[in-house]
């Protein structure tokens, strides 16, 4: 089979779906590997290195799609990509397809599949493909640095013949994975680190870290499914909004990671905690592509309110294009693997991986 690997056109988009390294493994699998030109320049792997690893360069989107009978990418295709796919051809990439049906009945209309990286259920055997780990991990160590560039103060604590110099204060909404690497890095740096989570099974975790769980009493509104938060009421968002206020009003820097998937983010961070910020602090909003945990946050937009700088970088992950390529790319080689082999896709419509993660199949719709 024929795999394109296409340049993606998002807006500060600098991943690629697949390495030369990578390439190289499939070509040796029997697979034909095609690479638009200067797909993989943002992320710093140039054409040449893809012939190397024996793959071929094609000059434009049309000529790569024409021919491919699987398309692997890490953003959702256009409607243009889409229109390029030949009937039958296998899409798969980030989709996001409860809260993206125009994608999604797009998909269905050319005849295509699709299957979607964010979809894969998170179960043991699928954690070699689970890329929304591995790109919320490196989000969260990035996401620290972003911060403590903004903030005009260290971390650590410093004593020096002038005096002696607090350690920085960082507050962490959620103790996911983007969560708990923001608390590592935090604490790596010298800061102090407090985390607000509604599951209380995740102090364990944050204490191991070194940072300071604020317990917020959970309730049976909180929803979870397949290692996800699917729902929570706002009686109990309050509540926890109530409870953190004082310690983001201390703080100088307050990340929040919250995602419920299929849903808008949840508001964490009301206009009044904002404004009670100290002058000079900092907030990253890492679910503002999702709508946001912070009121006032901008996607790709820095905003200042009353002197607090509210970061709203959409896509963090591409900041770190080396990295998030490289494990993208293993992520993705190992669902194609579990799917299907040099001559054709297995289609095991009741085995758990499949079933989660496939959102088109041949032009039918298997998600409502």
């Amino acid at each position: 089979m024929i795999i394109a690997v296409p340049k993606e056109t998002k807006f500060k988009e600098n991943r690629v779906s697949i390495t030369p390294l990578i390439a190289k493994d499939l070509i040796a699998k029997g697979f034909t590997v095609n690479i638009e030109e200067g797909a993989g320049l943002n992320s710093f792997f140039s054409d040449d290195n893809y012939r190397d690893a024996g793959a071929s360069i094609l000059p434009q989107k049309n000529i790569l799609y024409e021919g491919a009978d699987i398309i692997l990418k890490v953003n959702a295709p256009s409607p243009e990509e889409i229109s390029l796919m030949k009937k039958g051809a296998v899409l798969i990439s980030f989709m996001w397809a409860a809260t993206n049906p125009e994608l999604v009945e797009a998909c269905a209309k050319s005849g295509i599949s699709a299957y979607s990286m964010d979809a894969v259920p998170r179960i043991s055997r699928a954690q070699k493909m689970d890329a929304l780990s591995s790109q919320a991990n490196l989000a969260g160590y990035k996401a620290v640095l972003i911060c403590a560039d903004t903030l005009g103060k260290i971390f650590p604590m410093m004593t020096t013949a002038a005096g002696t110099i607090k350690p920085a204060k960082v507050v962490i909404f959620g103790a996911g994975v983007a969560g708990l690497q923001a608390i590592a890095t935090a604490k790596r740096l010298g800061a102090i680190v407090e985390v607000s989570d509604i599951r209380p099974e995740t102090k364990e975790q944050v204490e191991s870290l070194g940072g300071k769980f604020i317990v917020v009493k959970g309730d049976d509104t909180i929803k979870m499914e397949g290692g996800y938060v699917k729902g929570v009421s706002d009686e109990f968002l309050k509540l926890q909004q109530e409870l953190v206020a004082k310690h983001v009003a201390e703080a100088d820097i307050v990340i929040t990671t919250a995602l419920i998937p299929g849903r808008k983010a949840p508001v964490l961070v009301t206009d009044e905690m904002v404004k009670s910020m100290k002058f000079g602090s900092v907030i990253l909003d890492m679910a503002v592509e999702q709508g946001g945990n912070v009121i006032g946050s901008k996607l790709n937009e820095n905003v200042n309110i009353n002197g607090v700088t509210i970061i709203g970088e959409g896509n963090i992950p591409s900041l770190l294009p080396m990295n998030a390529s490289d494990l993208y790319a293993k992520n993705i080689q190992t669902l194609l693997y579990h799917l299907a082999t040099k001559d054709g896709f297995k289609w095991e419509m009741d085995e758990e991986i499949t079933k989660g993660s496939l959102i088109v199949h041949e032009g039918k719709k298997l998600i409502n």
